[in-house]
């Protein structure tokens, strides 16, 4: 649990303003994030790492000379914002462009991808390599399904050693895609952990038991065992690693990472890793510069991962190289060599002026604010059911997550209808707030689905069954499009297209937007409910798809109910006309 807090909705900031406040000479504060505090050398690229907040020193505490030159942070658990990243890479970017490195999670890959298009699409030279280490989460032969878990600092080293080079952008995303595909992790759980504010952890592990292949977001181990004796528990460790040796790893020298993950302590690590040692010299391989610590952690979960990455001569130069910043210190770094970058003040973009409607589209566009506030009023009266839906195979957050997004929303909504805006634009606003306060996968896709609401509705006035069930089918063809679900992977895909094909049907049967509307959400509602009968095919539960039978998906069952509560809001403004 979480001793010291005040909001745990506002806990990720006030923690991030801490952090900078503490380390100035090295940081700065940026839209998104942090960046150093040094300005990006001309011709050199800018390594962006990022993630959910919760996993100290991943990611803030890794920015500086030697590793990333910015870090986007998400809030706990959940990805940064495509939004937050395009800020945080244009606060570091040079003119030879922006490397984006970042553990393979649904959400981040939704969030950095769309991030990496928006930089390209503005100019700036973009390339992106994702962390694949945790030999846990997929078979050996779908590799690139892999998490990333404390693998993560052997790539960021990569890349940052390479851009210190001066190598350009496609040499430092190849030797950073080096290092990821030689390196190797495997972690165990004693216990679980506790979100800020949350009265209980994610998932536990039985007295005396581990799980192992657990995730750093809380996600269950693939198999729970007896706790075993140091020396039994490193063979294990070892065992599974060396069974995965990469075609490529063929020399004898490798990186090693005994890596904490919150409760257990140095001296415990420090005993794990006087284990260890033994296995892999017997197994041929000698050790360099190991790291035994806290790298990539999750609250107070009790925990610990064992990395591995098989080192070329150039790997064996990054991974023994300088480096400096809050968290990571090796060797001789001069700080004094770069200029000081200027500091930014944090917070969200400017989103423009809102341009008043004419008389009916501001009607309209008060109506799309009361759907929007309906949503949120129902995801804050569910949102502890959401997280535990979502803690039985995934991570636990999606409740949280929905709440800090329609919160955002209905904020944006409220100040854009306020200031006479009509039906397009208060959806825009608001999915360009949901997706930037939630981060996350259902942050990204949500926003977008938003997004695309408001873009195909417009502002010219109260459109109908016709002209929104269109809209709708773009949005479920944009949520397609960028999350590639198809009916069957166990996600709010499942429910949002027997929605948009009833919604479809309805309104050209001539049916009025009310009544089309609550008769589509009835068929989301039943089709959420039947993805209990479904395995996950995608996301954080993939791995664990067989603990989530019977349960159905936490992201159709938010689906269900938001269409569902804008449902009763179209009724009562029916009722009043009529």
């Amino acid at each position: 649990m979480s001793y010291v807090l005040n909001d745990a909705v506002a806990f990720a900031d006030e923690s991030a303003e801490g952090f900078v406040a503490a380390h100035r000479n090295l940081v700065r504060r940026v839209r998104g994030g942090v960046a150093r505090a040094a300005a990006t050398p001309p011709g050199q690229v800018a390594v962006v790492i990022g993630g959910g907040s919760g996993h100290y020193p991943a990611f803030a505490g890794l920015v500086g000379p030697g590793i990333a030159h910015g870090a986007a942070m998400g809030n706990v658990f959940a990805s940064p914002s495509a939004q937050q990243v395009v800020a945080v890479a244009r606060a570091v970017a040079s003119d030879a462009g922006v490397l984006l490195t970042y553990g393979n999670y649904a959400g981040d890959a939704l969030n950095f991808d769309q991030a990496q298009e928006q930089l390209r699409a503005e100019g700036i030279p973009c390339q992106s390599v994702r962390v694949t280490d945790d030999i846990c989460s997929a078979p050996a032969a779908e590799q690139e399904k892999r998490r990333g878990i404390a693998g993560d600092l052997v790539v960021f080293r990569a890349a940052g050693w390479a851009a210190e080079q001066g190598l350009d952008l496609e040499a430092v995303a190849a030797f950073a895609a080096r290092a990821n595909e030689r390196t190797r992790s495997i972690g165990v759980a004693f216990s679980g952990c506790t979100l800020p504010g949350a009265a209980e952890p994610l998932f536990t592990v039985p007295e005396g038991m581990m799980a192992v292949g657990m995730g750093i977001h809380g996600e269950p181990g693939i198999e729970t065992v007896p706790i075993a004796p140091a020396r039994e528990l490193a063979e294990l460790l070892t065992a599974r690693i060396l069974a995965e040796r990469p075609e490529n790893g063929t020399g004898g020298r490798v990186g090693v990472i005994i890596n904490g993950l919150g409760s257990v302590k140095s001296e415990e690590l420090f005993l794990l890793y006087g284990a260890i040692l033994p296995l892999l010299k017997d197994a041929g391989l000698a050790i360099v510069d190991p790291e035994v610590g806290e790298y990539a952690t999750s609250f107070e979960m009790a925990g610990l991962s064992l990395t591995i990455v098989w080192l070329d001569d150039e790997l064996e130069q990054a991974w023994r190289s300088p480096a400096y910043t809050p968290a990571y210190r090796k060797g001789t770094v001069d700080l004094a060599a770069a200029p000081a970058a200027p500091d930014e003040v944090g917070g969200a973009a400017d989103a423009g002026t809102v341009i008043a409607a004419g008389e009916e589209a501001a009607a309209a566009g008060a109506r799309v604010l009361k759907a929007i506030e309906s949503i949120r009023n129902v995801i804050d009266r569910e949102v502890d059911e959401l997280g535990r839906l979502d803690a039985i195979a995934g991570d636990g957050d999606h409740g949280i997550g929905m709440q800090r997004g329609a919160r955002a929303a209905a904020e944006a909504a409220a100040a854009a209808s306020s200031a006479g805006a009509g039906a397009g634009t208060v959806l825009t606003r608001a999915g360009e707030a949901w997706a930037d306060k939630a981060g996350g996968t259902s942050g990204a896709l949500w926003g977008l689905a938003l997004r695309t609401l408001g873009r195909q509705i417009g502002d010219a006035g109260a459109p109908g069954a016709a002209v929104v069930a269109q809209a709708v089918a773009a949005a479920r063809e944009a949520i397609q499009r960028t999350g590639k679900a198809e009916i069957g992977d166990k996600t709010l895909v499942d429910a949002l297209i027997p929605f948009s094909e009833r919604l479809t049907a309805l309104a050209s049967e001539g049916r009025g937007l009310s009544t089309a509307w609550t008769e589509a959400a009835t068929a989301a509602t039943a089709a959420a409910a039947a993805t209990a009968d479904l395995l996950p095919r995608l996301g954080r539960a993939r791995p664990h798809a067989e603990k989530s039978l019977g349960t159905p998906d936490p992201g159709a069952v938010s689906f269900a109910l938001a269409v569902t509560a804008v449902g009763t809001v179209l009724d009562a403004y029916n009722l009043k006309e009529n």
